[in-house]
């Protein structure tokens, strides 16, 4: 009788145990790499914002906040808060952490645009440890 030899095996057959895995992490690589894109594309937009500039040169200019976070003042990766533009109108209200040599602290900051120009309602920092510095505040609107 003649020995049958087996038939031959598939590529998938002989390589399953490996490519599974792989194609696992290729897959979960792939999701946070898409959510890595979107976070930053989103936080890149409220970085590049006016009141976001505006507010971190009122910050790193004021004589007060210098004193009390040192310098140079740096902000935080995590910016907080919502931002929204659309055309002549907008709205903004973040929330920024600072980082100092001496101290860090947050800088909040609440803007409306209309007709094209913003108006800062709130901006202020916290100190880290309780001191809370207002830089610039809409006359119309009690002090916090």
């Amino acid at each position: 009788m003649h020995a049958t030899t087996p038939p031959p095996s598939t590529w998938w057959s002989r390589n399953w145990k490996w490519c599974v895995p792989v194609l696992a992490v290729l897959l979960l690589a792939l999701f946070a790499a898409f959510v890595f894109g979107i976070l930053m594309l989103v936080f890149g937009a409220m970085t590049s914002s006016e009141p976001y500039r505006h507010a971190m040169t009122q910050a790193q200019t004021d004589p007060a906040v210098t004193a009390a976070l040192g310098t140079p003042i740096q902000a935080g990766w995590l910016v907080q808060g919502n931002f929204s533009s659309n055309g002549p109108d907008g709205e903004a209200n973040l929330s920024i952490p600072l980082d100092g040599p001496k101290a860090d602290g947050t800088l909040f900051v609440v803007a409306k645009k209309h007709a094209g120009e913003w108006r800062y309602e709130i901006l202020a920092v916290n100190v880290d440890g309780g001191e809370r510095i207002v830089l610039e505040h809409d006359a119309a609107m009690p002090l916090p």
